[in-house]
């Protein structure tokens, strides 16, 4: 069973909005998609580009150096370059506490 970890509050991220947080070490992108939240490492699979730095499109983050994209839902890869996904984390919202699964 995972442990979760808090790392943000609910009204820290309003929609469409996104916030680098850490888990364990690692630095994650957690996205508000229309108030449900996703959590994908923040590691372009493509050569390690900071995703959290890039356009939230929807559901795609594209990657600022080459315009790789990822599902931040599933952590797909969308577009080219890039082709492996990236590694995601589990979330849930307890009151108004966001908790990723470490």
């Amino acid at each position: 069973m995972s442990e979760f970890i808090k790392v943000a509050c609910v009204t820290d991220i309003p929609p469409g909005a996104r916030k680098i947080v850490e888990v364990d070490g690692v630095e994650v992108v957690l996205v508000n998609l229309d108030g449900k939240f996703y959590a994908i490492e923040d590691v372009c699979t493509h050569d390690g580009g900071p995703l959290g730095e890039g356009k939230l499109d929807g559901h795609a983050l594209i990657c600022p150096r080459h315009g790789a994209q990822f599902d931040v839902r599933t952590g797909a890869a969308l577009k080219m370059p890039a082709v492996d996904p990236a590694p995601t984390y589990e979330v849930k919202v307890e009151g108004e506490d966001i908790l990723i699964a470490a």
